[in-house]
């Protein structure tokens, strides 16, 4: 249980730093200068937007037998670990919509929009496919982003410049590897 938790945390969390939402909440911070509307529109699109990725995650294993889901979630964990590698940029238009919905409602849109199809967001289908429980991966997964983005709504990009996205991106990286590498030696092992 408490690794389910702790694992999801740390994937994402790693996964998360250099990413577009984490850039996407810099903006935010210095447009806005509002930490708490912005983080808590950046938990409610968190939350929903990776509750659906869970409950994806939980249907897949519904549909495959738990050796080819092994095999693909092994190649999925290595095809993140290769992406993370390459850092994100955000967007401008995600930033316009901004001027409409207020600060709270424009972090909620904008960080849903910009978490679809992004590697956390498939780093936590992979997650709630490989675990029992998804409750535990979202919220782990969630935590995770909080714990990436919150210091950059409350530090901006004073905290960027200090930290070697580099460096981050590279843990990142050989932590989903290593996940891979995990999963298909536990599918060779079941075979």
């Amino acid at each position: 249980m408490l690794t389910t938790i702790l694992i999801s945390t740390g994937v994402v969390a790693l996964a998360e730093m250099g990413d577009k939402t984490q850039l996407l909440a810099f903006l935010l911070a210095a447009r806005f200068k509002k930490p708490v509307p912005i983080i808590l529109g950046i938990l409610l699109a968190t939350i929903i937007n990776h509750g659906f990725a869970g409950a994806l995650g939980a249907w897949i294993t519904t549909l495959l037998s738990p050796k080819t889901l092994g095999w693909i979630l092994g190649f999925l964990f290595i095809a993140m670990a290769i992406w993370t590698l390459k850092p994100d940029e955000i967007e401008e238009d995600e930033a316009k919509i901004a001027g409409r919905f207020g600060v709270f409602g424009a972090t909620t849109i904008t960080f849903f929009l910009a978490e679809m199809g992004d590697k956390t967001q498939i780093a936590t289908v992979a997650l709630a496919a490989n675990y029992s429980s998804v409750f535990l991966v979202v919220i782990g997964t969630t935590l995770g982003m909080m714990i990436a983005d919150v210091p950059a709504v409350f530090i901006g990009t004073k905290f960027a410049q200090k930290v070697s996205m580099k460096l981050v991106h590279g843990i990142a990286a050989a932590v989903f590897a290593v996940l891979g590498v995990i999963t298909l030696l536990n599918v060779t092992v079941l075979a």
